[in-house]
This record gives structure tokens, sequence and C-alpha cells, in this order.
């Protein structure tokens, strides 16, 4: 390894990664966070004796049918496809700082909305921002995380965006089950406009990325990001550094050598995502983010959370209420393993082990609920978010700014997570469908809705590692 690449974090570089984290948590957050008070909020348990109608001049509850509950509940993807269409703008104008900035100030706003709101109105608008917030915020954040990360703990790092979601997920179902009454429901969304504002008063703390430095010519920048992020980190400087460039301890060995050979990539002009879709030397990252992308969600993760409180309730009546809070520790603790694993395994071995165990159980989960065995429905439920947690999930975050040139590394985020978003809605949206289709009214044929998942996934897979080498 080359000796000038960084080999650890100082305290200064993980504050800043944890700073960065703030907004994968946020989008893990507000996944969950109107599930977990959704009967409180649209009144279903408003009649509760001696609860006032209002509460510190706001009211305890919003009525809404569940037709409108969806309706809030999915402006969150239509705002992180906006979110994500324009993240490669900002992040290219303003930097990856400034775009995180901007995410924490737009999901400060929106949930703050959300906290005060009195009727429908500024509750989707509210909702509607933090979904463009999650956009723009997952679009910037594992590329920011990549390049500040150490080239030796690289993939680990990068991992760590997955897990600061699932964090995100099981944080707002543990506030869920303590505050989901009429008066303290509004404390859940409160608590995320409040590390918003918290994030951005520690911004003009945070230091820009180094690789984005260099590339706008901020070489003075960028070799002082570099003494702060990193330890044993020594640039060289002479009497002309300003007019020289200066060695890039991130881009060091292969990756040197191939994104930047002859030293003036850092300062080719970003590409927009046009540019991206056309121009034939892009079209093999676009392959990859793209297919790694339809992996993760046309996987049917959302489709088997779905049934997995329905499934393990029967199995275990007794939890009820936190059968969906333990499914979340179990994914925290599997999204563990890849920081581990990933840079002693490698992308494509984690992937393909991760695909495998995610394909047998969602055959699993079909067989199980086709047969009514539902203690085999529980366990493959179980060994699928596993699965999905040790690859599928966290891996194509850190293969993004890995795949791509410096150059086109925002619009390719933004294409890799618009595609995302996209899919995401679809299978929203076609599941149900879809399942009562291929069941036609019986209970014992729900199962196959799972087939086609596993299909899915398989075929593009299948595609992944025909252009992914790992």
């Amino acid at each position: 390894m080359n000796s000038s690449e960084p080999q650890a974090f100082t305290v200064y570089g993980w504050t800043v990664a944890v700073w960065v984290l703030v907004i994968s948590f946020q989008y893990g957050f507000h996944i969950s966070s109107l599930n977990q008070i959704q009967a409180v909020l649209t009144c279903r348990v408003s009649d509760v004796p001696g609860v006032p109608a209002t509460y510190y001049g706001l009211p305890t509850c919003i009525p809404m049918s569940d037709a409108t509950f969806s309706v809030l509940t999915s402006v969150y993807t239509v705002g992180g496809l906006v979110g994500s269409i324009g993240a490669n703008v900002v992040m290219d104008r303003w930097g990856r700082k400034g775009a995180v900035l901007s995410s924490a100030f737009i999901m400060a706003v929106g949930a703050g909305f959300m906290s005060v709101a009195a009727s429908l109105s500024p509750m989707i608008i509210g909702r509607l921002l933090t979904g463009v917030s999650a956009g723009l915020g997952l679009c910037v954040g594992p590329i920011y995380i990549s390049e500040i990360a150490p080239s030796k703990i690289k993939g680990s790092v990068g991992v760590l965006t997955q897990f600061a979601i699932v964090i995100g997920i099981m944080i707002t179902q543990c506030m869920g089950l303590q505050l989901a009454t009429p008066r303290t429901w509004r404390f859940v969304l409160l608590f995320s406009s409040a590390l918003s504002l918290a994030q951005l008063l520690v911004g003009p703390l945070i230091l820009e990325s180094p690789v984005w430095l260099s590339r706008h010519g901020l070489l003075r920048e960028k070799a002082a990001a570099a003494r702060r992020l990193w330890k044993g980190v020594v640039v060289a400087r002479s009497p002309d550094a300003a007019n020289e460039d200066i060695e890039d301890p991130l881009l060091g060995g292969e990756e040197h050598s191939s994104l930047n050979p002859d030293r003036r990539e850092e300062h080719t002009a970003a590409v927009n995502v046009p540019q991206v879709l056309l121009r034939a030397e892009f079209r093999k990252p676009l392959a990859i983010v793209c297919f790694s992308m339809l992996c993760q969600q046309l996987s049917g993760v959302n489709a088997v959370l779905y049934y997995s409180n329905d499934i393990l309730s029967k199995t275990l009546p007794e939890l009820g209420p936190y059968v969906s809070l333990g499914i979340t520790i179990v994914n925290v603790l599997m999204t563990s393993a890849p920081i581990i694993l990933i840079d002693r395994m490698g992308r494509k071995k984690l992937l393909s082990l991760s695909a495998t165990g995610a394909i047998l159980s969602l055959l699993g989960v079909g067989v199980g609920l086709d047969s009514g065995a539902v203690t085999l429905a529980s366990l493959a439920v179980m060994t699928f978010i596993s699965s999905f947690a040790i690859g599928i999930g966290p891996v194509p975050f850190v293969m993004i700014p890995e795949v791509s040139p410096h150059h086109a590394v925002s619009a390719l985020s933004s294409v890799g997570l618009s595609l995302n978003w996209v899919a995401n809605f679809l299978v929203g949206l076609v599941f149900l469908p879809l399942r009562n289709l291929l069941a036609d009214g019986d209970p014992l044929k729900e199962g196959r809705v799972f087939y086609v998942f596993a299909a899915l996934l398989a075929f593009f897979t299948f595609m992944l590692f025909q252009t992914y080498r790992g």
C-alpha cells in the first residue's frame, strides 16, 4: 500500500464522518416516523379520558382516512425523487459540505412544519420537504464519506451509511413506543428538526471534502483538510505550493492510476446527468450503479417487511407491538457485520453471499405462506433480513463513489438514487395488486408474489455481476 495513503481518521475526522452520517440517520428516521404514531396522529385513539382536543394550542390529532394517510406517507418518496434529481447540481456547485447543509436546512424546516402542523396541508408540505432532504442527503452522504475515508478503511466507513439508516429506523420505533400518545407524538418529529438544527450549528466547524477542494484547484485548503482528517499524512509543501499540484493522499495506488493517470482528472469539469446518460465512457459505471440500486429495491425488502409483522406476530403473539422493533434490531446487528467483512471479503463476494441468502429466503417465505407453515415463513423472514443487511443493503452505497470517475460521481449518484426512489415507489404501488392477482383470492397462494421478487433479484444480480468485477 502506498505510504502516502491515509491509514486512519483523527478524532476530528471521525467527528466529520458522524456529522455527515446524520443525514443518513434522518432518512431512516423518517421511513418509519409516521408508521409508529399512525393511530394517534390520525385520531384513532383520540378519545382518551382526560385528554383535551388541543394541547399547547395544537390539536392532539389530525383526522384522516387510511387513503389520506397513505398519500401522506408516499409524499416522502416523491420528495426523495425530487431531491435526488437535483443533488448533482447542488453537490458540484456548493460542494459536499454545502449539499449536507442544504439537506439539513430542508430537513429542519420540513420536520418542524410537521411537528407544529394543525391540519393536513402543512403536514403534507413538511413530509414532502423531509423527502427532498432525504433524497439530496442520500446522494451526497456516500460520496462525502468515501472522499474523506482513509484508504485502509474506506469500505468499512462506507457501510456506515446503511448502518446509520437502520439506526434511524430503530430510534424512531423506540420513540414511537414511548411517545405515541395524543400529547407527545409531536416530539418524535420535533426531535428530527432539532437534530438538523444542531447539524447546521456545527456546520462552520466542518471541512470540505479534500477531493472536491482539489478538483476546484483549492490546493492549500485540501492540504489543510488532509492534515486534520487523517493520521500520519504528510503533504509535501514548497515555496511554490500554490502553483503546483499536491499529491492527493486519497488517490493512491491502483485507484490513483486508473482515475487520474496524468494528474489532470482532479480539474476536469464536472459532467451533468444528460452527459452521463449519453456518453459512452460512462456506460459501465452507469450500468453498475443502476443494477446495484435495482438489486436493492427489487429484492422485495419492503414487501417482506410488510408481511414480517403479521407473520412474526402469529409466531410470537405475546410480543405484539415489539415485533417490528425486534426485526429492526436484527437488521442493525447484521448491518454491523459488513463493517468488518467488506474490506476482508471484498464487495462482490459479500454481494454474492447476500443475494444468494436473500433469494433462498424469498423462496422460503413464499413456500411458508403458501403452505401455511408460519414457522418456516418466520425463519425465512429473519434470514432474508439478515442476508439483505450484510450486502444488498449497504454495499451499493459503497460502490457508487468507487466505480464513478470523480468528475461524474455527483451525476451518477443522482441517476442511481433517483432510480432507487422510483423503484421503491413502484414496488409499493404494485405489491398489493400483484399479490392479489397471483393469489386469486386464496390466502394460501399469497406467497406467490415472493417468487417474483426472487426472480427479479436473481436477474438483476446476474446483470450486475456481468459488469462489476469487484
